[in-house]
């Protein structure tokens, strides 16, 4: 019982244990499939070796490796071919730590395999291996060598090249330190070697250059100084170079050595280099670089800068970068000849790479990419490694498909060039697909009856899919009748399987079990069916089991229900004993199991409670393994021949024993080999060797081995044995150019040493050993020569020795044959498609050579297809293959090999054949991303070609910009997206996009555009200029930054200043941007400190923010200049050429500053006017001496003080002559004969008469004779003398002096006459040049002798002179000109003639007349200056002096301005912005002023204010509304103030909120009623004008809310205005009959008022006159002139107003107002028309207001007798207009103007009519209206009032369109009230501008140019209701601005007209536009009905034609002008 008890308790735990075994086995399972975890990691290195480790024996060198990973990897260091390195005592050992150390070391312990060696370090962990970059080991043992410089010749003037030159072997680690010349000067390299301009220079590379030698040059010796780059020894070169210096005989052309002629360099990047051309010449030749385009012939002039130089024909390099690699061409040219050198470079740059991604964890199955990303130059090769071993992968990308357990592991890529290496790593993990298999459903355990049949399911998942078997009680289930087992995977890759067990029987229970397994582990899973039944037990096989292990059987029971299993041993239950356990459920355990106790016959007994029992019985057996006892063959080596033997004894182990011996792993055999074997008895086997030899040495090994198990022992047996042959070399043949290898072995003990030696000569006999060499090498005994060639061929003898005997030796020959070889095994080909193409083969080798074509592995025969040509070419070496195809075709893409035979073999060499074209263009551009300065573009790939894409080239442009300027940026072509950067921000680009390959560019893809986004502006303000303009303000000018900074719109500018050196804040000031391009900004900055010193910056800004701020201009505020002369000025002549001048300085306080000198200006006074003649002499004291005058000349002289501020007032001008002197000799002198006793002396006076001359002197004298000499005095009026008393034939000498009050002068040039009887005709008279005045008489002497007496005529110009009444002959010969005029100038010639000779002279005469006009046109304007430009007139001969310039604003005084006669152009300046003006000029010389230019008219650049977007300006809230005025544009000219006026929708009437609101400030409209609909009117003001706005909002409601919008009436159709009419006749009738009846009886007032009272004002006519409307105040004839002419294909508009526009209702107030001085005359009557009005104006009695309007008279008030018939105000008339050239086709419709009927509103018009309360004449000449330019007048400054010429606009002399004028043209909403919107501007302006932007574009809206707030403002209701005699203000002369004139009394007229701005084109706007222009805006007509016109109304007016084209409207301006109407189109 007890042990029943304890078995229930041990099965427990036994049960426990197995479970946690199958746990544990499970989880060992699953951690085998799963990925490691997440900390692990492969190897990574921390720190690298560096590529070269160069070091000196003295101080060894330590190299460093670490590298981390998880675990911490082991460092091994290896060579170069993978093999571990080891210590070498002294020399190299590996520190603990993984470093590789190289002690110091002597130099004859150098060993080239330890010092000169390829080392790499490798770290390893169980997750991979990385080997590191190669690390090139250098050990450097001192080694003495000498460093010399040579002699080097050169032609005198070339430059030198010294070269420091030192031994190969060392010359990696000597750098040249200096040069020294003649052993004291030391030349160092300079820091900037491109900044050198001195005659020496030391170049990068160590050369020293020597710039254009001289001879001294040659006497110099120069030596260079190295140093050692690793011990830092210094030492002096062992020669002196010298410079041997030729002299060129003759020319020389450029020379250079053949050596040098092409040379390669490497050299790295950022460092200095230089390029050498080393040529000389004579002449000095010039230099030239140029580089190579890559891949290119073509080449480039090489742009030197300051990182690139040229010195002499050198170019240097600074700071190299990689693009500089390339081919240089450096061309030498003189006179005689050029040459060139070339040269290679190549910039390295260290390599580095790394991989990307550094670590990926992949799935199973999936693929997995590594990109190797590396830089550097050059990149010789890339190759990958795994787990430090190549995987023959060359390309960037390593790929692998599909992921295996086996690629797990740690990646690495090297970058590879001569130089160095570099390396990155990465690592592969396998990922959690690895998934073990698991039951996920499983059959449960089942009792059931026998019959029926069982379904037994499992389900497992896994990956890889499991596969899943099936046991009963551990038997393996096959399928049998009953037993079926099947399954299937599901879609989510689980595997279903299934038992099936047929009509199941009671012995078919038990354990079942369904077990998956994958190759990543096992999961299984068991449960019992019991089925009803006796119990059974199935058979149980016998079970073997080997001693020592654990038995553990389950008893195999079936049947149900069992009450008991038990297992028996010879009848007695178990367990018997502590190793045995039994299991309630059948399992036996027996532990340790052994032979003696354990082998038996087990019974396992089932029964059930009824007493059924089943017997099943287990044999188990026992079995011992084997065990082999230890042997040996000895401790010492045999030797051969020695007898050898071992014992094998098995003393353990079961029978039968199998005993097998072997050698190195192979079986002996009894009796083979030497070996015989022998067993004593079973358990012993003996092995005895007779006769040892080589084959005997080795392993030897005993296995013993039975059913239980093997044993085995190993024991060495060593044969000393001499070398034996294992492969004895023979004679060999080899192909040349192969690899060839002999192999040499040979066996021993110890192992021989295997050595090579070649014969010496062509015979055996004598050897020499093999020198290792790049391509012979022996390794291992193998004969290695790489690339074999005929000199390898020859005897080579093989030896082998081991100091056993005496050796092996033997000889072969090694021959070489030559097989056919390609050089070139495989290369590309290329061709454009369409072009014929040759491929050629070149075999070199034995011939014959056969060669055939294969394209695409497929034999070419030329005869299937005739574009293939093949021909062969016998060539010394070999043979030349050539296949021509005619045409390439895109199926000619293919690989071509020829294939080449001989005796000796074959090979065969591949082309590589594509067939090329352009690529497609690229499709798909599409923008990404952008900002302010760049876009991410992305495309799509086009078809390259078949030639790989090079480079897409994107083309970007701006917009406005043509495809001819554009930029763009090169893409490589492997890659789909680019940015574009250096964009500029807010600018509209387009972009587009070419894909290039080699053989040329796509078409361009579709262009895309984009504009970039705004940034704050990057520039700073331009051409700053701080200028003073007085003592306390300056002028800061500047101009905006470039445009391409200004990254969006610029707002406008702040404008900081403060005290210069102070550490105060700028104060800054806001200025807006001013649109008109290139106008400078200005800034004016006032009450600043005199003479102070500030400091000014600018930033511009945009709506992005402020840019930089500007550099800081500093300026003094001015120093004055002095106010007042230097007064007492005086002048005192000296002597005839010195005049002294004295001064007194003016008072101290008007000097305005500290007098530094004076000036004093003088010139002669008859050339003071020129002010180019004046002289100047500075002196800084208070009196001065002129010297070097003109003798006996007046003087004009005036003096100034100068101050730092500049010259001072000038003083009066004062006047001195200088002292006379004696004159000059007489200019010209003639004797004539006069007869045989007379001769007539004449004479010119002197040039310079130095005073005024008294007398002349005349000497004469007999030739010949001691005569003396005779003198005569002649007065000074005299210029001849007749000297008589003469004898005849005798010859007489003559000369004349001239004599002033200080003497005589110098004598004349003699002159010899004699008297004779034959007088010729002679003229005593000289060539002369007369000047006369204008309108003066002129006389011109011709004195004549002779005899007869000659005849004298004259010619004027060359025409035969006729008397006249202007000219006539007088009886001395002189012509006299009466009143000379222009005409009159030229030359006049007298000819005097008698029978003997004739004579003539030629005077010329000269007129002295006023200027003509000059040429007076506009050069610029901006908006406060005018530029005109003055020349004077053509043809005039008139000296000119000056000009003088008048100009006047249109409502402004003349002005006038001095303008010198040099100045082509004048700057009239500080003018008012956006203001008409006009000019003219005047030209003046010592005669006078001369005649008037035209007037030019023009304006100032600015415009009225700018309507703001309504969202920007107003911001309503419920109770209030605010306005931004700074989203007013201000037009160019500063806002002056706005006007605010509101009113609710439903009310007439405006409230002014306030008349002088100040600009750039936000204001709040308070007080309104929430939820309301407002009417808001805003009137802006600066000078050029004002504009008005006006707006409908509505206030929120209380809770903030909006209204809904207003409700407008539908319009109504006729059929519904009728229906409504016709169903309401009961109120329309009496409503109709009552309308009637008012209006019959007002007609009847109105008649009997009009007869009864005349004399009240017209409401209309009194209005003040805008700043559109212009009269000509200049121009009093203008009376004569048209006062307006309207432009042709005008519709006609309807006229104004019905109460003042008929004729009808003016002729019935008796006709009386034509007489104002606003009627228009019609140039078709009768001439004297202004005569016949002169009659004075018969006032009406009654007038109660002489100064406004009257109410309610619609009537003309003034009755002109006999006037009744004429024109009507505001009536229309046609008119043959000037422009139309009186073509009756272009007549024109022209209306006249209201009256003014006499009345000055505002004082101050006295142009047209007199003074207030006085009727005045209307006529008055001083004012007019314009018409165009037709004659011109004199210009006389009118007394008038402000008028100014204004005419229509096609007079423009301006060749600029009117485009801008719609830009412009907008509506604004504006309550016209009956004002004009719009006057157009006068036709005569010059102005070169744009004219509409200029224009006054609104017209005048109140009638006044305001010129400050208005006074008209002050009341509520002023607009609507005027006080119409304005009691205000009655003339009290200040300008109050009007209302506009109302139509009617009544405001409900106010939509007439009610125009947005008007948006027709002004009269005065470029009517040479062709075509229609703007919109002709639709004006609202009048709801009221007396506003409107019946037809029949309208009818006649036309007929009258005042409903004519649009009329000229004009308002008064301060009571002197017209009123100006806007008009409405028919």
């Amino acid at each position: 019982m007890m042990m029943m008890m304890m078995m229930p308790n041990e099965c427990h735990k036994w049960l426990t244990l197995f479970a946690a075994v199958a746990l544990l086995a499970n989880i060992g399972s699953t951690l085998a499939a799963n990925p490691p975890d997440a900390d692990q990691k492969g190897p990574v290195f921390l720190k690298e070796p560096t590529n070269r480790i160069d070091f000196s024996n003295s101080t060894g060198a330590e190299i460093e490796c670490k590298a981390s990973g998880n675990p911490m990897p082991e460092i091994i260091w290896v060579r170069s071919d993978g093999t571990a390195v080891g210590d070498v005592p002294g020399l190299r050992q590996i520190s603990s730590d993984g470093k590789l150390v190289f002690p110091p070391f002597r130099a004859e312990d150098y060993r080239q395999e330890v010092h000169a060696q390829v080392y790499a370090c490798l770290a390893r962990n169980q997750f991979g291996s990385i080997i590191s970059r190669d690390v090139h080991v250098r050990a450097v043992v001192p080694q003495s060598y000498s460093v010399n410089v040579m002699d080097e010749s050169i032609l005198r003037g070339n430059s030198a090249i010294l070269k420091c030159h030192i031994p190969s072997f060392v010359a990696d680690f000597i750098v040249v330190d200096s040069w020294v010349e003649d052993e004291e000067r030391e030349i160092y390299p300079q820091a900037d070697v491109t900044a050198s301009d001195g005659k020496y220079l030391v170049l990068p590379s160590g050369e020293l250059h020597i710039r254009e030698v001289g001879p001294e040059d040659g006497y110099k010796s120069y030596q260079c100084r190295t140093k050692h780059r690793l011990t830092g020894e210094t030492r002096l070169s062992a020669t002196k170079g010298r410079l041997v210096i030729t002299e060129p005989v003759g020319s020389v052309a450029p020379k250079v050595d053949v050596k040098d002629r092409i040379t390669w360099l490497d050299k790295p990047q950022g460092q200095a280099l230089s390029l050498l051309c080393p040529a000389q010449s004579y002449p000095m030749p010039a230099y030239r670089w140029y580089k190579f385009i890559e891949g290119t012939t073509r080449k480039q002039a090489v742009v030197l800068n300051d990182r690139v130089k040229q010195v002499s024909g050198t170019l240097i390099i600074k700071d190299a970068v990689v693009e500089d690699s390339g081919k240089y061409l450096c061309v030498v040219n003189n006179s005689v000849g050029g040459e060139s050198v070339e040269t290679v470079l190549t910039v390295t740059a260290p390599l580095s790479a790394k991989i990307d991604p550094p670590t990926q964890t992949i799935d199973f199955g999936r693929p997995a990419v590594f990109t190797c990303q590396y830089t550097g130059n050059p990149i010789k090769t890339v190759s990958w490694m795994k787990d430090g071993k190549a995987i023959g992968h060359s390309d960037p990308v390593l790929r692998i498909e599909s992921v295996k357990k086996e690629d797990k592991g740690m990646y690495q890529c090297f970058v590879r060039n001569d130089q160095e290496s570099a390396e990155a790593s990465a690592e592969l993990k396998l990922g959690g697909r690895f998934d073990p298999p698991v039951i996920r459903q499983a059959f449960q355990e089942e009792t059931m009856e026998p019959g029926p049949s069982v379904f037994l399911k499992c389900v497992a998942g896994g990956n890889p899919t499991p596969e899943i078997s099936w046991e009963l009680d551990g038997k393996k289930i096959a399928n049998n009748d009953r037993y079926q087992v099947g399954q299937y995977v599901t879609v989510n890759g689980d595997v279903v399987s299934y038992l099936n067990i047929t009509s199941v029987h009671a012995n078919d229970g038990g354990l079942y079990k369904c077990i998956a397994k994958s190759k990543v582990g096992v999961a299984e899973h068991s449960a019992k069916l019991n089925v009803y039944g006796l119990p059974y037990i199935r058979q149980m096989e016998k079970k073997a089991i080997v001693a020592g292990e654990t038995l553990m059987v389950t008893c195999p029971v079936a049947g149900y229900p069992i009450d008991s299993i038990v297992w028996e041993r010879d009848n007695r239950p178990l367990p018997i004993n502590r190793k045995q356990k039994v299991f309630p459920n059948g399992t036996l355990i027996i532990e340790n199991v052994e032979r003696n106790s354990d082998q038996a016959t087990y019974t396992c007994v089932a029964k059930n409670q009824e007493g059924y029992s089943a017997r099943g019985s287990l044999e188990v057996q026992v079995m011992v393994p084997p065990q082999v006892r230890p042997f040996s063959f000895g401790e010492s080596a045999a030797d051969v021949g020695d007898v050898a033997s071992a014992n094998c004894v098995v003393p353990k182990g079961d029978g039968p024993l199998e005993i097998r011996w072997f050698l190195n792993a192979v079986p002996i055999v009894d009796g083979q080999s030497g070996f015989s074997l022998g067993r004593w008895n079973d358990r012993t086997s003996l092995l005895n060797i007779d006769s040892l030899n080589a084959v005997h040495r080795g392993i030897y090994k005993c296995i013993a081995s039975n059913a239980a198990g093997s044993s085995e022992y190993v024991a060495e047996l060593q044969v000393n044995v001499p070398p034996r042959w294992i492969l004895e070399p023979t004679d060999k043949a080899f192909a040349q150019g192969s690899d060839a290898k002999v192999e040499c072995k040979a066996d021993g003990f110890p192992k021989p040493q295997v050595t090579w030696k070649k014969a010496v000569g062509d015979t055996p006999g004598e050897y020499k050993d093999l020198k290792k060499s790049d391509n012979i090498r022996v390794e291992e005994g193998t004969l290695h020569i790489d690339n074999i060639q005929k000199t390898n061929e020859g005897y080579y003898l093989c030896e082998a020795i081991n100091g056993i005997g005496s050796g092996l030796s033997a000889v072969i020959m090694v021959s070489v044959q030559a097989p056919p070889e390609f050089t070139e095994k495989l290369r590309n080909q290329t061709a454009r498609r369409g072009e014929p193409a040759v491929l050629q083969c070149e075999a070199k080798g034995e011939k014959p050579i056969g060669i055939l074509w294969n394209m695409n592995n497929m034999r070419l025969d030329p005869k299937n297809d005739n574009r293939y040509t093949i021909r062969e070419e016998i060539l010394s070496a070999g043979v030349m293959s050539s296949l021509s195809i005619k045409r390439t075709e895109r199926s000619d893409s293919a690989l071509f090999t020829c294939v080449a035979t001989n005796a000796f073999g074959s090979d065969d060499a591949s082309i590589n054949m594509i067939v090329q074209e352009v690529p497609e263009m690229p499709y798909a551009l599409k923008v990404l991303d952008k900002s302010g300065r760049s876009v991410q573009l992305s495309w799509a790939q086009p078809y390259d070609g078949n030639s790989p894409l090079i480079r897409y080239i994107i083309e970007f442009k701006r917009s406005r910009a043509s495809w001819d300027e554009i930029d763009r940026v090169m893409v490589p072509g492997h890659t789909t997206e680019a940015q574009v950067q250096k964009l500029s921000p807010a600018t509209t680009y387009n972009i587009r996009i070419v894909a290039e390959n080699e053989i040329g560019s796509s078409q361009s893809s579709e262009a895309v555009t984009i504009i970039t986004a705004e940034e704050a502006p990057s520039g700073k303000p331009q051409n700053i200029k701080v200028d003073p303009v007085n003592q306390t303000t300056l002028r800061v000018m500047w101009k905006p930054p470039p445009r391409s900074d200004w990254n969006g719109e610029i707002l406008g500018y702040y404008v900081g200043y403060k005290l210069s050196n102070t550490n105060s804040s700028y104060i800054f000031e806001t200025i807006n941007f001013i649109t008109e391009e290139g106008k400078e900004h200005s800034l004016e900055l006032n009450n600043l400190r005199v003479y102070t010193q500030y400091s000014v910056v600018i930033q511009a800004f945009n709506k992005i923010g402020a840019g930089p701020l500007s550099d800081e201009e500093k300026q003094f505020t001015a120093e004055g200049t002095p106010s007042q002369p230097p007064s007492d000025t005086a002048c005192t002549t000296l002597t005839s050429q010195t005049i002294r001048v004295s001064w007194v300085s003016p008072p101290l306080e008007s000097a305005n500053g500290v007098i530094k000198t004076y000036k004093v200006v003088y010139a002669p006074s008859d050339e003071w006017y020129d002010e180019t003649k004046r002289h100047y002499k500075k002196t800084a004291s208070s009196d001065t001496v002129l010297h070097g005058l003109k003798k006996y000349t007046n003087y004009t002289m005036q003096v100034l003080a100068t101050t730092a501020g500049g010259d001072g007032v000038r003083s009066v001008p004062i006047h001195c002559q200088t002292e006379p002197d004696v004159p000059e000799a007489p200019t010209d002198v003639k004797a004539l004969v006069m007869g045989n006793a007379a001769i007539l002396v004449s004479w010119r006076p002197p040039a310079q008469p130095n005073g005024i001359i008294t007398q002349y002197t005349v000497y004469s004298k007999a030739e010949g004779a001691e005569t003396e000499t005779k003198t005569q005095k002649v007065p000074h009026y005299q210029m001849s003398f007749e000297a008589t008393e003469l004898e005849k034939n005798k010859p007489y000498e003559f000369w004349v002096t001239a004599s002033t009050t200080i003497g005589e002068g110098q004598q004349s040039k003699s002159i010899v006459a004699m008297p004779s009887d034959q007088v010729p005709a002679k003229i005593a008279s000289f060539d002369d040049t007369f000047t006369a005045t204008y309108k003066e008489d002129a006389k011109m002497p011709c004195q004549a002798v002779g005899a007869p007496q000659p005849e004298i005529t004259w010619k004027i110009k060359g025409v035969d002179f006729s008397a006249n009444d202007r000219m006539r002959l007088l009886p001395d010969g002189s012509l006299l000109i009466k009143s000379v005029n222009r005409q009159d100038a030229g030359d006049y010639t007298c000819h005097a003639e008698n029978s003997i000779a004739k004579d003539s002279i030629t005077h010329k005469l000269i007129v002295l007349a006023p200027p003509q006009s000059p040429q007076v046109t506009l050069s610029a304007t901006t908006t406060d200056t005018l530029t005109v430009r003055l020349k004077p007139h053509e043809g005039d001969t008139a000296p000119l002096h000056g000009y003088t310039l008048h100009y006047k604003p249109e409502f402004g005084e003349w002005e006038t301005a001095e303008v010198s006669v040099e100045s082509q152009k004048y700057n009239i300046e500080n003018l008012l912005c956006g203001s008409r003006y006009q000019v003219y000029a005047t030209g003046f010389n010592n005669i006078g002023a001369g005649e008037a230019s035209d007037i030019l008219n023009t304006r100032t650049k600015g415009q009225k204010p700018k309507l703001p977007e309504k969202p920007r300006f107003i911001e309503v809230s419920s109770n209030s509304v605010s306005l931004h005025f700074k989203a007013w544009k201000d037009g160019g000219c500063p806002m002056s103030h706005f006007v605010v006026e509101s009113k609710k929708r439903d009310q007439l009437e405006w409230n002014q909120i306030s008349n002088n609101v100040k600009p750039d400030n936000n204001y709040v409209v308070l007080d309104l009623e929430p939820a309301t609909w407002y009417n808001l009117r805003i009137t802006a003001h600066n000078s050029a004008g004002f504009t008005v706005a006006e707006y409908d909002f509505a206030t929120l409601t209380v809770t903030g809310g909006t209204i809904a919008p207003s409700r407008d009436l539908p319009e109504l159709t006729a059929e519904d205005t009728i229906r409504i009419i016709l169903s309401n006749l009961n109120l329309v009738v009496p409503v109709v009959a009552a309308l009637l009846v008012i209006i019959i009886a007002i007609i009847v007032i109105c008649i009997l008022r009009s007869k009864g009272n005349h004399h009240k004002d017209d409401v209309v006519y009194n209005q003040t006159m805008g700043p559109g409307a212009t009269l000509d105040k200049r121009r009093p004839d203008l009376r004569d002139e048209l006062g307006y002419i309207a432009p042709p294909n005008r519709k006609l508009p309807p006229v104004p107003g019905s109460n003042y526009n008929t004729c009808d209702r003016i002729k019935r107030g008796r006709g009386s107002g034509l007489r104002s001085n606003h009627s228009t005359w019609d140039p078709r009557r009768n001439p004297n028309l202004y005569e016949e009005l002169k009659a004075p104006p018969v006032p009406m009695h009654g007038i109660g207001n002489h100064y406004g309007h009257a109410h309610g008279t619609p009537e003309c008030h003034y009755r002109h007798p006999g006037m009744e018939d004429e024109i009507c105000p505001y009536a229309t008339f046609h008119l043959l207009g000037f422009r139309e050239e009186m073509d009756p086709t272009k007549a024109m419709n022209f209306q006249t103007f209201p009256h003014q009927n006499g009345h000055t509103p505002v004082p101050g018009h006295a142009g047209t009519m007199l003074p207030p309360g006085h009727p005045g004449h209307v006529h008055s000449r001083s004012g007019s209206q314009s018409m165009p330019r037709a004659n011109r007048y004199q210009r006389k400054n009118s007394q008038g009032g402000q008028s100014s010429i204004y005419t229509p606009a096609p007079e423009y002399d301006d060749p600029a369109n009117c485009a801008e004028e719609d830009q412009y043209r907008r509506y604004t909403r504006v309550n016209s009230q009956g004002g004009s919107l719009y006057s157009g501007p006068g036709p005569e302006y010059d102005d070169p501008a744009n004219c509409a932007p200029e224009e006054d574009q609104y017209g005048s809206q109140y009638g006044g140019p305001y010129g400050q707030p208005y006074d008209h403002y002050g009341s509520r209701g002023s607009m609507g209701r005027r006080s119409i005699g304005s009691a205000r203000n009655p003339g009290n002369g200040s300008p109050e601005p009007p209302p506009p004139p109302p139509r009617n009394h009544d405001m409900s007229n106010s939509s007439f007209n009610d125009s947005k701005e008007s948006n027709e084109i002004s009269e005065a706007e470029c009517d040479r536009d062709h075509g229609p222009r703007g919109n002709y805006g639709a004006v609202k007509r009048s709801p009221q009905p007396k506003d409107q016109r019946t037809t029949e109304e309208m009818r006649k007016l036309i007929e009258r034609n005042e409903a004519g084209p649009k009329q000229l409207q004009l308002q008064q301006a301060n009571g002197a002008g017209f009123t100006a109407y806007d008009t409405m189109a028919v």
